[in-house]
């Protein structure tokens, strides 16, 4: 068989994979789609230390291979995650709640509909509880990640405050929820709106 048609068999294989990985954690699927996966494994091999003299064909099998690998790389650690009994969401592993330390005080019960990393804030000067247990977890991260000391708490609730009460009048929304997001060795706060 040519290698372009291999290249397309390839590219149409990695797509099912796709699907089949996506129905398998979602519960559709009862077994993952190893017998499938093994079929990309096998034509990925038979041209890896093959010289391929066309750029354009190379080209594309290199791209393909190494969407295989990304995409292979994550199904194996998502199925890691499902072993272990962990939540893996939709952006990555969702941290386990692991139960506070004996020094501070247990953060309140999250409120109706924020997620379990979520802080649901409609109003920052009443709802204190939920700004403190968000700058406790803000203040754990930074230090986790070695960004520094976070900024003074009267500061962090001024800034929520002021975001809180913008995202009210601007985007009418009855509350936000912030949770916290580490890149790059940075911690930054996302707030989404609770209509």
């Amino acid at each position: 068989m040519p290698l372009s048609e291999d290249l397309d068999r390839i590219d149409v294989t990695i797509r099912q994979l796709q699907v089949k990985w996506d129905m398998f954690f979602s519960g559709a699927e009862k077994k993952p789609p190893l017998d499938l996966q093994a079929q990309v494994d096998v034509l990925l091999k038979r041209y890896a230390n093959i010289e391929i003299r066309n750029n354009g064909e190379r080209f594309r099998y290199q791209s393909l291979s190494a969407r295989y690998t990304s995409f292979n790389e994550l199904w194996q650690k998502r199925l890691r995650v499902r072993e272990e009994g962990k939540v893996f969401g939709m952006h990555g592993l969702r941290a386990e709640q692991l139960p506070p330390p004996a020094s501070l005080p247990p953060p309140p019960a999250t409120p109706r509909g924020a997620g379990p990393a979520e802080f649901r804030v409609g109003d920052a000067s009443r709802d204190t509880a939920a700004v403190r247990a968000l700058y406790q977890r803000f203040a754990e991260e930074r230090s986790r990640v070695g960004e520094g000391p976070a900024p003074a708490f009267e500061t962090f609730r001024t800034l929520i405050e002021q975001q809180t009460s913008r995202l009210r009048s601007e985007k009418g929304a009855q509350a936000v929820d912030f949770r916290l997001e580490t890149k790059n060795g940075k911690v930054s706060l996302k707030a989404r709106l609770v209509k």
